[in-house]
C-alpha cells in the first residue's frame, strides 16, 4: 500500500544525469515553492513505461500551468534513464532509486517484475508545498496506468 494522503513525504536525494554529469535532485529543495509530482514506474526500456513517459513529456505544459514540479522515478541506473530518454525524446526529469530506497519508503515495492527482480511499482503521488501528500496511487498492476485526471485535480485544488 503507498503511503496515505495526508502524510508527511518522505525527503529523499536522488541522481538524474544531465547534459553535465550527475546531479542531486532534493525533494524538499520544492518545499514552500512548487508542488511536486512523483510517479514511480518499473522499468525503462518497456513498453508501457516509455508510453506514460512520452505521453508526460507531451503534456507538461498542464502541469506546469497547476504550479508543479514532474520527477519519474525508476530503480534503473542513471546512464540507463538517459540512454532510454534519449532514444524515446523524453524530457521529463527521471530520477535514479538503484538502492530502491525511496521506492521503500514510499512503499510502492513491486516485488517480482517480470518474474525477475524487486522494482518500483507504477505509482503516483502529488506532493503540496507545505510536504504533505494531497494524491497517493498505486496501480493494480504495472500494465494500468495512474489516474492522471485525479492527479491534475489534486494538483488544482486549494489547501
Amino acid at each position: 500500500m503507498p503511503l496515505a494522503t495526508g502524510s508527511k513525504a518522505p525527503d529523499f536525494t536522488l541522481k538524474t544525469k544531465t547534459a553535465d554529469g550527475l546531479k542531486d535532485v532534493k525533494l524538499s529543495d520544492h518545499f514552500g515553492q512548487k508542488q511536486t509530482v512523483l510517479l514511480f514506474f518499473p522499468a525503462a526500456f518497456t513498453g508501457v513505461c516509455t508510453q506514460e513517459m512520452c505521453d508526460m513529456t507531451g503534456g507538461m505544459g498542464e502541469y506546469e500551468k497547476l504550479g508543479a514540479t514532474v520527477y519519474a522515478i525508476s530503480v534503473d541506473s542513471p546512464f540507463a534513464q538517459e540512454a532510454w530518454a534519449n532514444t524515446n525524446k523524453i524530457k521529463l526529469t527521471l530520477l535514479s532509486d538503484l538502492n530502491k530506497t525511496v521506492t521503500r519508503a514510499y512503499d510502492v515495492v513491486f516485488p517480482t517484475f517480470a518474474g525477475i527482480y524487486e522494482a518500483a511499482a507504477r505509482a503516483a503521488f502529488v506532493i503540496g508545498q507545505d510536504g504533505v501528500i494531497k494524491y497517493s496511487e498505486q496501480t493494480a498492476t504495472p500494465k494500468d496506468l495512474p489516474n492522471f485526471a485525479a492527479v491534475k485535480a489534486a494538483l488544482a485544488a486549494k489547501g
